[in-house]
């Protein structure tokens, strides 16, 4: 299959943070399992939700009640209730969500699920952001809630292709993003929450820059709106399909809930990297200082 639809989902967050963890979640769940039958209707073959898609950006404060919206990574209640919706649909989707393992270590977690149901694993993200948003007492307090990924960067072999994830913060290290290249991906996906005044700047320049120095298409996805009672800033969507040339396949509004689609090409892939050959011309060999030890 050379041509390949890829459906981005970016949504607004509905309900106040002071509410209890499971109306969030079951809103949320309700709301995207609705916009993933939009994506399929529109002839999506594998779709994105955003960073930790079934709840607020609850990293905008510290409070253990947030810890309640953390579930286990394949055998948790939603991850199974997507693989169902992806089997019905016959759809891959890549599922954000916050992981429980054992008793109480958490971490930021996608999983990935294939076209006939099946969970193929998982990523963790690598790089956990831990600052202030400015003068409201909100931030990115992203330590509190998730250790750092410890499965490194898998590529996940989808019925449609091959697949890795990157998430939100992740994407200011170019590290990882050559190492997912490296394990043959095709397509990257970012789920983000990210808000105006902060990397805004930033957004529409690195991750066309890792799809072009990796040859691969980067899918970015962050939520829209400002989300009570933190306020700490606009979620301003803008989601997004990037090709191999860094060119924007398809973009997504700023301010609303939206299904981006989009097409890669794998014959546009095979073309830029046999033009450019940058992998081979890597110098591995001379690359020891970037690993610090």
């Amino acid at each position: 299959m050379d041509t390949v639809r890829i459906g981005l989902i970016q949504a607004s967050h509905d309900l106040d943070g002071q509410e209890a963890v499971d109306k969030h979640k079951a809103s949320s769940v309700e709301k995207h399992i609705r916009l993933i039958r939009e994506a399929k209707q529109k002839g999506a073959q594998i779709v994105s939700l955003q960073e930790i898609f079934y709840g607020p950006y609850f990293c905008a404060e510290q409070t253990p009640k947030w810890y309640d919206a953390a579930e286990e990574v394949p055998n948790g209640p939603t991850t199974k209730l997507f693989q169902d919706l992806a089997k019905e649909l016959g759809i891959v989707i890549i599922l954000p969500v916050y992981e429980r393992e054992g008793i109480a270590t958490y971490y930021n977690t996608a999983a990935v699920i294939d076209a006939d149901g099946s969970f193929l694993g998982k990523y963790r993200k690598h790089h956990i952001p831990h600052v202030g948003a400015g003068d409201k007492g909100c931030g990115f307090w992203e330590k509190y809630y998730f250790k750092p990924g410890n499965l490194g960067y898998p590529v996940f072999d989808t019925a449609f292709a091959k697949v890795g994830v990157y998430i939100c913060y992740d994407r200011h290290f170019p590290e990882g993003a050559r190492v997912l290249g490296l394990n043959g991906a095709e397509i990257v996906f970012n789920p983000s929450a990210t808000v105006a005044g902060t990397s805004e700047y930033l957004w529409k320049l690195e991750q066309p820059a890792h799809a072009v120095a990796n040859g691969y298409y980067i899918a970015a996805i962050n939520r829209v709106g400002v989300e009570a009672p933190w306020n700490m800033g606009e979620f301003y969507g803008q989601s997004y399909l990037a090709d191999p040339r860094g060119s924007m396949v398809a973009i997504g509004s700023r301010d609303k809930d939206e299904v981006v689609i989009g097409d890669m090409s794998k014959a546009l892939i095979r073309e830029v990297r046999e033009s450019w050959q940058f992998y081979r011309d890597r110098r591995p060999e001379t690359y020891e200082a970037l690993t610090g030890l």
